[in-house]
Protein backbone atom coordinates (compact mmCIF):
# COMPACT_ATOMS: atom_id res chain seq x y z
CA UNK A 1 0.00 0.00 0.00
CA UNK A 2 3.24 2.28 0.05
CA UNK A 3 2.17 3.97 -3.20
CA UNK A 4 -0.94 5.82 -1.99
CA UNK A 5 1.38 7.71 0.08
CA UNK A 6 2.99 9.49 -2.62
CA UNK A 7 1.75 12.22 -4.67
CA UNK A 8 0.70 11.30 -8.21
CA UNK A 9 2.29 12.15 -11.37
CA UNK A 10 -1.01 12.34 -13.48
CA UNK A 11 -3.93 14.16 -11.83
CA UNK A 12 -5.64 12.54 -14.34
CA UNK A 13 -6.63 9.27 -12.26
CA UNK A 14 -5.48 6.88 -9.77
CA UNK A 15 -5.59 2.80 -10.29
CA UNK A 16 -8.30 0.57 -9.30
CA UNK A 17 -5.70 -0.78 -7.01
CA UNK A 18 -4.83 2.28 -5.34
CA UNK A 19 -8.46 2.79 -4.36
CA UNK A 20 -8.54 -0.12 -2.74
CA UNK A 21 -5.92 0.04 -1.24
CA UNK A 22 -6.92 3.61 0.31
CA UNK A 23 -10.22 2.76 1.25
CA UNK A 24 -10.42 -0.66 2.47
CA UNK A 25 -12.56 -3.73 1.22
CA UNK A 26 -14.42 -4.08 -1.84
CA UNK A 27 -17.71 -4.67 0.60
CA UNK A 28 -17.82 -1.21 1.10
CA UNK A 29 -19.28 -0.54 -2.04
CA UNK A 30 -21.85 -3.28 -1.66
CA UNK A 31 -22.59 -1.18 2.24
CA UNK A 32 -22.66 1.68 0.31
CA UNK A 33 -25.30 0.80 -2.72
CA UNK A 34 -27.39 -1.37 -0.34
CA UNK A 35 -30.19 -3.41 -0.34
CA UNK A 36 -32.95 -2.05 -3.16
CA UNK A 37 -35.49 -4.41 -1.28
CA UNK A 38 -39.06 -3.76 -1.66
CA UNK A 39 -39.65 -1.73 0.92
CA UNK A 40 -41.69 -1.29 4.47
CA UNK A 41 -43.87 1.90 3.61
CA UNK A 42 -45.37 4.44 5.40
CA UNK A 43 -49.28 4.16 5.74
CA UNK A 44 -51.03 6.80 3.61
CA UNK A 45 -54.03 9.12 5.18
CA UNK A 46 -55.97 11.82 3.66
CA UNK A 47 -58.14 12.85 6.60
CA UNK A 48 -56.70 16.32 5.92
CA UNK A 49 -57.37 16.40 1.72
CA UNK A 50 -59.07 19.12 0.94
CA UNK A 51 -62.45 19.16 -1.28
CA UNK A 52 -63.04 19.73 -4.42
CA UNK A 53 -65.42 22.63 -4.25
CA UNK A 54 -63.87 24.24 -1.30
CA UNK A 55 -63.24 28.29 -1.23
CA UNK A 56 -60.30 28.84 0.81
CA UNK A 57 -59.11 32.59 2.26
CA UNK A 58 -54.99 31.71 1.16
CA UNK A 59 -53.71 28.78 -0.46
CA UNK A 60 -50.06 27.35 -0.32
CA UNK A 61 -48.75 25.44 -2.68
CA UNK A 62 -45.95 23.66 -1.04
CA UNK A 63 -44.68 23.00 2.45
CA UNK A 64 -40.59 24.29 2.27
CA UNK A 65 -39.25 27.06 4.23
CA UNK A 66 -40.86 29.48 2.45
CA UNK A 67 -44.15 27.81 2.32
CA UNK A 68 -43.68 27.37 6.09
CA UNK A 69 -42.73 30.76 7.31
CA UNK A 70 -46.48 32.25 5.31
CA UNK A 71 -49.00 29.60 6.43
CA UNK A 72 -47.41 30.17 10.49
CA UNK A 73 -47.23 34.21 9.98
CA UNK A 74 -50.84 34.46 8.52
CA UNK A 75 -52.34 31.92 11.03
CA UNK A 76 -51.19 34.02 13.68
CA UNK A 77 -52.69 36.69 11.80
CA UNK A 78 -56.31 34.95 12.23
CA UNK A 79 -56.57 33.86 8.77
CA UNK A 80 -57.18 30.19 7.57
CA UNK A 81 -54.74 28.40 5.34
CA UNK A 82 -54.93 25.94 3.04
CA UNK A 83 -51.58 24.13 1.92
CA UNK A 84 -50.90 21.79 -1.00
CA UNK A 85 -47.72 19.40 -1.07
CA UNK A 86 -47.28 17.28 -3.78
CA UNK A 87 -45.62 14.90 -1.41
CA UNK A 88 -46.09 12.34 0.92
CA UNK A 89 -47.02 13.75 4.95
CA UNK A 90 -44.01 11.44 6.06
CA UNK A 91 -46.04 10.97 10.04
CA UNK A 92 -46.11 7.37 9.66
CA UNK A 93 -43.15 4.61 10.23
CA UNK A 94 -42.85 1.71 7.95
CA UNK A 95 -42.82 -2.33 9.29
CA UNK A 96 -38.98 -1.53 10.56
CA UNK A 97 -40.17 0.91 12.25
CA UNK A 98 -38.96 3.78 11.07
CA UNK A 99 -40.16 6.56 8.96
CA UNK A 100 -37.41 7.07 6.68
CA UNK A 101 -35.00 5.16 4.79
CA UNK A 102 -31.64 4.62 5.57
CA UNK A 103 -29.36 6.12 3.30
CA UNK A 104 -26.76 3.25 3.18
CA UNK A 105 -29.70 1.15 2.06
CA UNK A 106 -32.02 2.91 -0.38
CA UNK A 107 -34.87 1.55 -0.92
CA UNK A 108 -38.76 2.92 -2.37
CA UNK A 109 -39.13 5.12 0.39
CA UNK A 110 -35.90 7.06 -0.94
CA UNK A 111 -36.75 8.32 -4.36
CA UNK A 112 -39.82 10.26 -5.98
CA UNK A 113 -41.08 7.64 -8.83
CA UNK A 114 -38.13 6.56 -10.21
CA UNK A 115 -37.12 2.95 -10.49
CA UNK A 116 -33.60 3.21 -10.38
CA UNK A 117 -31.52 5.07 -7.76
CA UNK A 118 -29.92 8.50 -8.70
CA UNK A 119 -27.59 8.94 -5.83
CA UNK A 120 -25.22 11.67 -5.69
CA UNK A 121 -22.40 9.82 -5.31
CA UNK A 122 -22.68 7.27 -9.06
CA UNK A 123 -19.65 4.90 -8.21
CA UNK A 124 -17.30 3.95 -5.93
CA UNK A 125 -13.51 2.25 -5.80
CA UNK A 126 -14.75 1.83 -9.71
CA UNK A 127 -18.20 0.19 -9.48
CA UNK A 128 -21.58 1.78 -9.95
CA UNK A 129 -23.78 1.67 -7.21
CA UNK A 130 -27.13 2.71 -8.04
CA UNK A 131 -29.67 0.22 -8.16
CA UNK A 132 -33.17 -0.76 -8.80
CA UNK A 133 -35.68 0.15 -6.46
CA UNK A 134 -39.58 0.15 -6.99
CA UNK A 135 -41.68 3.02 -8.34
CA UNK A 136 -42.96 5.35 -5.56
CA UNK A 137 -43.80 8.64 -3.81
CA UNK A 138 -40.62 8.32 -2.29
CA UNK A 139 -38.61 11.47 -0.40
CA UNK A 140 -35.85 12.69 -2.87
CA UNK A 141 -36.66 13.74 -6.11
CA UNK A 142 -33.50 13.43 -8.32
CA UNK A 143 -34.81 15.83 -11.17
CA UNK A 144 -33.18 15.36 -14.52
CA UNK A 145 -33.19 18.46 -16.42
CA UNK A 146 -31.33 18.89 -19.07
CA UNK A 147 -28.04 18.95 -18.23
CA UNK A 148 -27.91 18.98 -14.25
CA UNK A 149 -29.89 16.96 -11.53
CA UNK A 150 -31.84 18.51 -9.01
CA UNK A 151 -31.79 17.36 -6.21
CA UNK A 152 -35.03 18.27 -4.38
CA UNK A 153 -37.08 17.46 -1.42
CA UNK A 154 -40.44 15.87 -1.75
CA UNK A 155 -43.31 15.83 1.15
CA UNK A 156 -44.29 17.92 4.11
CA UNK A 157 -41.27 19.87 4.88
CA UNK A 158 -39.91 20.09 1.31
CA UNK A 159 -36.17 20.60 1.60
CA UNK A 160 -35.56 20.24 5.59
CA UNK A 161 -36.21 16.82 5.05
CA UNK A 162 -33.24 15.93 3.14
CA UNK A 163 -30.25 18.11 3.69
CA UNK A 164 -27.62 18.23 5.58
CA UNK A 165 -29.04 20.83 8.09
CA UNK A 166 -26.25 23.59 7.76
CA UNK A 167 -28.02 26.68 8.65
CA UNK A 168 -25.66 29.54 7.51
CA UNK A 169 -26.21 33.24 7.09
CA UNK A 170 -24.48 34.88 4.28
CA UNK A 171 -21.34 37.48 5.73
CA UNK A 172 -23.00 40.68 5.67
CA UNK A 173 -20.93 41.78 3.51
CA UNK A 174 -21.82 39.60 0.63
CA UNK A 175 -25.28 40.40 0.97
CA UNK A 176 -25.78 43.08 -1.51
CA UNK A 177 -24.45 40.94 -4.32
CA UNK A 178 -27.64 38.63 -3.33
CA UNK A 179 -30.49 40.46 -3.08
CA UNK A 180 -29.55 44.20 -3.62
CA UNK A 181 -32.88 45.40 -3.60
CA UNK A 182 -33.47 44.38 0.25
CA UNK A 183 -32.59 46.56 3.31
CA UNK A 184 -29.14 44.80 4.72
CA UNK A 185 -29.92 46.28 7.89
CA UNK A 186 -33.33 44.99 8.57
CA UNK A 187 -32.51 41.82 7.38
CA UNK A 188 -29.41 41.08 9.82
CA UNK A 189 -31.15 43.13 12.32
CA UNK A 190 -34.50 41.28 12.52
CA UNK A 191 -35.42 38.41 9.85
CA UNK A 192 -31.76 36.83 10.02
CA UNK A 193 -32.24 36.62 13.65
CA UNK A 194 -35.71 35.53 13.86
CA UNK A 195 -35.41 32.88 10.85
CA UNK A 196 -32.62 31.07 13.03
CA UNK A 197 -34.48 31.17 16.31
CA UNK A 198 -37.66 29.48 14.69
CA UNK A 199 -35.48 26.92 12.93
CA UNK A 200 -33.82 26.30 15.80
CA UNK A 201 -30.27 26.75 15.03
CA UNK A 202 -27.27 25.56 17.03
CA UNK A 203 -23.37 25.33 16.93
CA UNK A 204 -21.80 21.97 17.76
CA UNK A 205 -19.96 22.34 20.97
CA UNK A 206 -16.00 23.01 19.90
CA UNK A 207 -14.64 20.78 22.29
CA UNK A 208 -16.94 17.90 21.65
CA UNK A 209 -16.20 17.76 17.92
CA UNK A 210 -12.21 17.84 18.95
CA UNK A 211 -13.15 14.59 20.60
CA UNK A 212 -15.45 12.43 19.14
CA UNK A 213 -14.88 9.78 16.76
CA UNK A 214 -17.59 11.10 13.81
CA UNK A 215 -15.61 14.00 13.25
CA UNK A 216 -12.53 12.60 12.67
CA UNK A 217 -13.39 13.09 9.04
CA UNK A 218 -13.40 17.18 9.95
CA UNK A 219 -10.71 17.60 11.73
CA UNK A 220 -9.19 16.08 8.97
CA UNK A 221 -10.59 18.70 6.93
CA UNK A 222 -9.78 21.45 9.18
CA UNK A 223 -6.22 20.49 9.82
CA UNK A 224 -5.53 20.55 5.59
CA UNK A 225 -7.67 23.63 5.45
CA UNK A 226 -5.13 25.54 8.27
CA UNK A 227 -2.32 23.89 6.62
CA UNK A 228 -2.99 25.67 3.59
CA UNK A 229 -3.54 29.09 4.80
CA UNK A 230 -7.82 28.74 4.41
CA UNK A 231 -9.74 29.99 7.49
CA UNK A 232 -11.89 27.19 8.81
CA UNK A 233 -15.35 27.94 10.40
CA UNK A 234 -17.56 26.10 12.39
CA UNK A 235 -21.31 26.17 10.77
CA UNK A 236 -24.48 26.40 12.87
CA UNK A 237 -27.25 23.57 12.10
CA UNK A 238 -30.57 22.43 12.59
CA UNK A 239 -29.45 19.31 14.39
CA UNK A 240 -29.83 18.51 18.02
CA UNK A 241 -26.54 18.72 19.14
CA UNK A 242 -27.40 17.04 22.40
CA UNK A 243 -29.55 14.22 20.76
CA UNK A 244 -25.92 13.58 18.85
CA UNK A 245 -24.29 13.55 21.79
CA UNK A 246 -26.44 10.95 23.27
CA UNK A 247 -26.12 9.02 20.12
CA UNK A 248 -22.46 9.08 20.21
CA UNK A 249 -22.88 7.42 24.05
CA UNK A 250 -25.05 4.94 23.24
CA UNK A 251 -27.75 6.09 24.98
CA UNK A 252 -30.50 6.87 22.22
CA UNK A 253 -31.10 5.62 18.90
CA UNK A 254 -28.59 6.85 16.16
CA UNK A 255 -29.25 8.61 13.60
CA UNK A 256 -26.70 11.30 12.24
CA UNK A 257 -24.39 8.43 13.43
CA UNK A 258 -26.77 5.94 11.56
CA UNK A 259 -25.82 7.73 8.09
CA UNK A 260 -29.16 8.99 7.87
CA UNK A 261 -29.52 12.02 5.65
CA UNK A 262 -30.15 11.94 1.90
CA UNK A 263 -33.46 9.92 2.80
CA UNK A 264 -34.78 11.94 5.81
CA UNK A 265 -33.26 12.08 9.30
CA UNK A 266 -35.57 9.76 11.90
CA UNK A 267 -34.27 11.37 15.15
CA UNK A 268 -32.20 14.24 15.45
CA UNK A 269 -32.80 16.68 12.86
CA UNK A 270 -34.72 19.51 13.11
CA UNK A 271 -37.05 19.48 9.80
CA UNK A 272 -40.11 22.13 9.43
CA UNK A 273 -42.20 19.44 10.54
CA UNK A 274 -40.32 19.99 14.19
CA UNK A 275 -40.42 23.70 13.81
CA UNK A 276 -42.45 26.08 11.74
CA UNK A 277 -45.10 23.52 10.30
CA UNK A 278 -45.67 22.06 14.07
CA UNK A 279 -46.23 26.00 15.29
CA UNK A 280 -48.00 26.41 12.53
CA UNK A 281 -50.40 23.23 13.11
CA UNK A 282 -50.51 24.73 17.03
CA UNK A 283 -52.65 27.66 15.52
CA UNK A 284 -55.47 25.42 14.65
CA UNK A 285 -56.00 27.57 11.41
CA UNK A 286 -53.65 25.56 8.99
CA UNK A 287 -54.51 22.33 7.01
CA UNK A 288 -51.81 20.39 4.99
CA UNK A 289 -53.44 18.13 1.67
CA UNK A 290 -50.21 15.94 1.18
CA UNK A 291 -50.28 14.16 -2.26
CA UNK A 292 -51.69 16.77 -4.12
CA UNK A 293 -50.44 18.80 -6.71
CA UNK A 294 -51.58 21.89 -8.05
CA UNK A 295 -51.63 22.49 -12.22
CA UNK A 296 -53.03 25.19 -12.93
CA UNK A 297 -54.25 29.01 -11.44
CA UNK A 298 -56.21 31.04 -12.96
CA UNK A 299 -58.40 34.15 -12.41
CA UNK A 300 -61.80 33.27 -10.75
CA UNK A 301 -65.00 34.99 -12.14
CA UNK A 302 -65.82 35.86 -9.07
CA UNK A 303 -62.93 37.49 -7.67
CA UNK A 304 -59.94 35.35 -6.59
CA UNK A 305 -58.43 32.51 -8.16
CA UNK A 306 -59.90 29.31 -9.67
CA UNK A 307 -57.17 26.39 -8.70
CA UNK A 308 -56.69 22.40 -10.45
CA UNK A 309 -55.11 19.96 -8.28
CA UNK A 310 -54.66 16.58 -8.77
CA UNK A 311 -54.73 14.33 -5.71
CA UNK A 312 -52.11 11.50 -6.37
CA UNK A 313 -51.48 7.84 -5.14
CA UNK A 314 -48.62 6.59 -4.13
CA UNK A 315 -47.79 5.65 -7.09
CA UNK A 316 -48.14 8.94 -8.75
CA UNK A 317 -50.95 8.22 -10.36
CA UNK A 318 -53.67 11.18 -10.16
CA UNK A 319 -56.98 9.49 -9.11
CA UNK A 320 -58.96 12.33 -8.34
CA UNK A 321 -59.39 16.14 -9.82
CA UNK A 322 -60.31 18.69 -8.23
CA UNK A 323 -61.34 22.60 -8.26
CA UNK A 324 -60.58 24.66 -5.56
CA UNK A 325 -60.97 28.94 -4.92
CA UNK A 326 -58.18 31.09 -3.31
CA UNK A 327 -58.26 34.77 -2.32
CA UNK A 328 -54.86 34.38 -2.25
CA UNK A 329 -52.41 32.17 -3.38
CA UNK A 330 -48.47 31.80 -2.27
CA UNK A 331 -46.47 29.72 -4.59
CA UNK A 332 -44.03 27.99 -2.54
CA UNK A 333 -42.91 24.92 -4.53
CA UNK A 334 -39.51 25.54 -4.81
CA UNK A 335 -37.09 27.46 -6.90
CA UNK A 336 -37.70 24.34 -10.01
CA UNK A 337 -41.36 23.98 -8.53
CA UNK A 338 -42.94 27.11 -8.51
CA UNK A 339 -40.73 28.39 -11.44
CA UNK A 340 -42.17 25.54 -13.55
CA UNK A 341 -45.32 26.14 -12.63
CA UNK A 342 -45.45 30.05 -13.36
CA UNK A 343 -43.85 29.61 -17.06
CA UNK A 344 -46.23 27.05 -18.14
CA UNK A 345 -49.40 29.08 -16.46
CA UNK A 346 -48.19 32.63 -18.39
CA UNK A 347 -47.55 30.26 -21.76
CA UNK A 348 -50.87 27.92 -21.64
CA UNK A 349 -52.65 31.58 -21.29
CA UNK A 350 -54.10 30.77 -17.84
CA UNK A 351 -52.23 34.06 -16.34
CA UNK A 352 -50.88 35.74 -19.74
CA UNK A 353 -49.87 38.97 -17.94
CA UNK A 354 -46.95 37.37 -16.08
CA UNK A 355 -44.07 39.49 -16.81
CA UNK A 356 -40.72 38.72 -18.94
CA UNK A 357 -38.66 37.69 -15.97
CA UNK A 358 -41.03 34.61 -15.12
CA UNK A 359 -38.06 31.72 -15.53
CA UNK A 360 -35.24 33.86 -15.71
CA UNK A 361 -32.51 33.89 -13.42
CA UNK A 362 -31.82 30.34 -12.34
CA UNK A 363 -29.09 29.27 -10.90
CA UNK A 364 -27.19 26.36 -8.83
CA UNK A 365 -26.25 28.20 -5.92
CA UNK A 366 -22.03 27.51 -7.82
CA UNK A 367 -22.64 23.67 -6.33
CA UNK A 368 -19.99 21.57 -7.22
CA UNK A 369 -18.35 17.99 -5.89
CA UNK A 370 -15.20 16.60 -5.27
CA UNK A 371 -13.14 13.68 -3.02
CA UNK A 372 -9.57 13.83 -2.35
CA UNK A 373 -7.73 10.44 -1.54
CA UNK A 374 -5.57 11.35 1.92
CA UNK A 375 -2.72 9.21 2.87
CA UNK A 376 -2.87 6.42 5.25
CA UNK A 377 -2.03 8.42 8.03
CA UNK A 378 -4.95 10.67 7.91
CA UNK A 379 -7.41 8.59 8.31
CA UNK A 380 -11.17 10.15 8.26
CA UNK A 381 -12.71 7.54 10.30
CA UNK A 382 -15.37 4.25 9.76
CA UNK A 383 -17.49 6.14 11.36
CA UNK A 384 -18.85 9.46 10.44
CA UNK A 385 -21.93 11.96 11.55
CA UNK A 386 -23.86 12.27 8.36
CA UNK A 387 -24.52 15.78 9.39
CA UNK A 388 -21.49 18.54 8.60
CA UNK A 389 -20.82 21.39 11.42
CA UNK A 390 -17.76 23.21 9.20
CA UNK A 391 -16.59 24.76 5.62
CA UNK A 392 -13.58 26.23 4.25
CA UNK A 393 -14.00 30.18 3.56
CA UNK A 394 -11.91 31.18 0.52
CA UNK A 395 -14.93 33.17 -0.94
CA UNK A 396 -13.32 36.44 -0.82
CA UNK A 397 -9.83 35.75 -2.84
CA UNK A 398 -11.03 32.50 -4.65
CA UNK A 399 -15.06 32.74 -5.18
CA UNK A 400 -15.15 29.19 -3.29
CA UNK A 401 -16.73 28.09 0.09
CA UNK A 402 -16.86 24.45 0.58
CA UNK A 403 -18.35 22.09 3.22
CA UNK A 404 -16.32 19.83 4.36
CA UNK A 405 -18.91 17.05 4.11
CA UNK A 406 -19.46 13.29 5.34
CA UNK A 407 -18.90 10.15 3.28
CA UNK A 408 -20.44 7.92 5.77
CA UNK A 409 -20.07 4.34 4.07
CA UNK A 410 -19.43 2.48 7.39
CA UNK A 411 -15.96 2.02 6.19
CA UNK A 412 -12.71 3.69 6.50
CA UNK A 413 -11.88 5.68 3.08
CA UNK A 414 -9.34 7.75 3.73
CA UNK A 415 -10.97 10.80 1.76
CA UNK A 416 -11.93 13.86 1.94
CA UNK A 417 -15.56 14.71 0.53
CA UNK A 418 -16.31 18.30 -0.16
CA UNK A 419 -19.69 20.20 -1.53
CA UNK A 420 -18.58 23.09 -2.83
CA UNK A 421 -20.25 26.23 -3.44
CA UNK A 422 -19.14 29.07 -5.93
CA UNK A 423 -19.90 32.36 -7.21
CA UNK A 424 -20.91 30.86 -10.68
CA UNK A 425 -21.97 33.61 -12.45
CA UNK A 426 -24.21 31.75 -14.99
CA UNK A 427 -27.57 31.69 -15.22
CA UNK A 428 -30.34 29.34 -16.63
CA UNK A 429 -33.76 30.16 -18.09
CA UNK A 430 -36.94 27.89 -18.21
CA UNK A 431 -39.21 27.70 -21.28
CA UNK A 432 -42.75 26.39 -22.05
CA UNK A 433 -42.01 23.57 -24.76
CA UNK A 434 -45.13 23.35 -26.66
CA UNK A 435 -43.95 20.33 -28.10
CA UNK A 436 -43.83 18.33 -25.41
CA UNK A 437 -46.03 19.86 -22.80
CA UNK A 438 -43.09 20.25 -20.17
CA UNK A 439 -41.13 23.23 -18.67
CA UNK A 440 -37.09 23.05 -19.84
CA UNK A 441 -34.40 24.20 -18.43
CA UNK A 442 -30.97 25.44 -20.64
CA UNK A 443 -28.87 24.99 -18.21
CA UNK A 444 -25.19 22.90 -19.67
CA UNK A 445 -22.47 21.14 -18.16
CA UNK A 446 -19.71 23.24 -19.38
CA UNK A 447 -21.50 26.31 -17.42
CA UNK A 448 -19.96 24.58 -14.10
CA UNK A 449 -16.19 25.59 -15.33
CA UNK A 450 -16.51 28.69 -13.43
CA UNK A 451 -17.36 26.58 -10.16
CA UNK A 452 -14.78 24.14 -10.59
CA UNK A 453 -11.66 26.46 -11.17
CA UNK A 454 -13.17 28.44 -8.00
CA UNK A 455 -13.67 24.89 -6.21
CA UNK A 456 -9.73 24.52 -7.46
CA UNK A 457 -8.67 27.32 -5.76
CA UNK A 458 -8.80 25.76 -2.98
CA UNK A 459 -8.32 22.20 -3.43
CA UNK A 460 -4.98 22.26 -5.40
CA UNK A 461 -3.31 24.02 -3.04
CA UNK A 462 -4.21 21.17 -0.52
CA UNK A 463 -3.76 18.84 -2.79
CA UNK A 464 0.28 20.15 -3.54
CA UNK A 465 0.39 21.06 0.37
CA UNK A 466 -0.13 17.42 1.22
CA UNK A 467 0.90 15.84 -1.67
CA UNK A 468 -2.18 13.98 -1.88
CA UNK A 469 -4.42 13.50 -5.18
CA UNK A 470 -8.11 14.06 -6.20
CA UNK A 471 -10.43 10.84 -5.78
CA UNK A 472 -11.81 9.88 -9.46
CA UNK A 473 -14.03 6.67 -8.66
CA UNK A 474 -17.34 8.84 -7.48
CA UNK A 475 -18.83 10.50 -10.17
CA UNK A 476 -18.11 7.73 -12.80
CA UNK A 477 -14.78 6.40 -14.51
CA UNK A 478 -11.91 8.73 -13.60
CA UNK A 479 -14.04 11.62 -13.18
CA UNK A 480 -12.84 14.51 -10.53
CA UNK A 481 -16.14 16.81 -10.45
CA UNK A 482 -19.25 16.20 -9.39
CA UNK A 483 -20.52 18.87 -11.50
CA UNK A 484 -23.73 17.10 -12.97
CA UNK A 485 -26.10 18.08 -9.66
CA UNK A 486 -27.14 21.32 -7.36
CA UNK A 487 -28.53 20.55 -4.18
CA UNK A 488 -29.41 24.63 -4.01
CA UNK A 489 -31.69 25.68 -6.75
CA UNK A 490 -32.41 29.49 -6.81
CA UNK A 491 -34.25 31.91 -8.73
CA UNK A 492 -36.44 31.70 -11.55
CA UNK A 493 -39.32 34.22 -10.61
CA UNK A 494 -36.35 36.65 -8.96
CA UNK A 495 -37.65 39.43 -6.44
CA UNK A 496 -38.09 43.20 -7.83
CA UNK A 497 -38.00 41.52 -11.14
CA UNK A 498 -40.88 39.21 -11.64
CA UNK A 499 -42.44 39.76 -8.49
CA UNK A 500 -42.13 43.35 -6.46
CA UNK A 501 -40.08 44.01 -3.83
CA UNK A 502 -41.91 41.64 -1.36
CA UNK A 503 -42.64 38.76 -4.06
CA UNK A 504 -46.01 39.84 -5.19
CA UNK A 505 -46.09 38.97 -8.69
CA UNK A 506 -46.31 41.73 -11.09
CA UNK A 507 -49.61 41.70 -13.56
CA UNK A 508 -51.70 40.14 -10.70
CA UNK A 509 -53.28 40.97 -7.16
CA UNK A 510 -53.41 38.42 -4.20
CA UNK A 511 -50.45 36.24 -6.07
CA UNK A 512 -47.21 35.86 -4.39
CA UNK A 513 -43.98 33.57 -4.94
CA UNK A 514 -42.24 33.42 -1.15
CA UNK A 515 -39.71 30.52 -1.75
CA UNK A 516 -36.06 30.06 -3.36
CA UNK A 517 -37.17 31.09 -6.86
CA UNK A 518 -37.31 34.69 -5.62
CA UNK A 519 -33.10 34.39 -5.10
CA UNK A 520 -31.18 35.01 -8.08
CA UNK A 521 -29.01 32.11 -8.20
CA UNK A 522 -26.44 32.54 -5.49
CA UNK A 523 -26.50 32.72 -1.95
CA UNK A 524 -22.33 32.25 -1.10
CA UNK A 525 -23.44 29.80 1.28
CA UNK A 526 -26.39 27.08 1.96
CA UNK A 527 -29.15 28.44 1.17
CA UNK A 528 -32.19 27.83 3.67
CA UNK A 529 -31.68 30.41 6.01
CA UNK A 530 -31.97 33.02 3.79
CA UNK A 531 -34.96 31.43 1.74
CA UNK A 532 -36.66 31.32 5.59
CA UNK A 533 -35.71 35.26 6.37
CA UNK A 534 -36.60 36.37 3.21
CA UNK A 535 -39.85 34.87 3.58
CA UNK A 536 -40.23 36.39 7.17
CA UNK A 537 -39.73 39.73 6.07
CA UNK A 538 -42.21 39.61 2.82
CA UNK A 539 -44.97 37.99 4.91
CA UNK A 540 -44.62 40.40 6.90
CA UNK A 541 -44.91 43.74 4.64
CA UNK A 542 -47.77 41.42 2.93
CA UNK A 543 -49.85 41.10 6.23
CA UNK A 544 -49.26 44.84 7.30
CA UNK A 545 -50.89 45.91 4.06
CA UNK A 546 -52.75 43.48 1.62
CA UNK A 547 -54.95 41.67 4.26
Amino acid sequence: MSDINQPSKDSRGVSRRRFIAGTGSILGAVSLAGRAAAAPAPTVTDAASIPSGAHVPVLVIGTGYGGSVAALRLAQAGVDVQMVEMGMAWDTPGSDGKIFANTTSPDNRSYWLRTKTKQPLSNFLGFPIDRSIPRYTGILDAEEMGQIIVYQGRGVGGGSLVNGGMAVTPRRENFGAILPSVNTDEMYSTYYPRANTNLGVGLVDPAWFDTTDCYQYARVGRKQAQRSGFPFVFVPDVYDWDYMKQEAAGTVPKSALAAEILYGNNYGKKSLQKTYLAQAKATGRVTISPLHKVTSVSPAAGGGYTVLIDELNTNGDATASKTVTADRVFFAAGSVGTSKLLVKLKATGALPSLNGEIGQGWGDNGNVMCGRANHLWDPTGSLQSSIPCGGIDNWAAGGAFAEVAPLPTGIETFASFYLSITKNPNRAQFTWNAATGNVDLNWQTAWKQPAITMAKSIFDKINAKEGTIYRTDLFGTYKIWGDHLTYHPLGGAVLNKATDNYGRLRGYSGLYVIDGALIPGNTSVNPFVTITALAERNIEKIIATDL
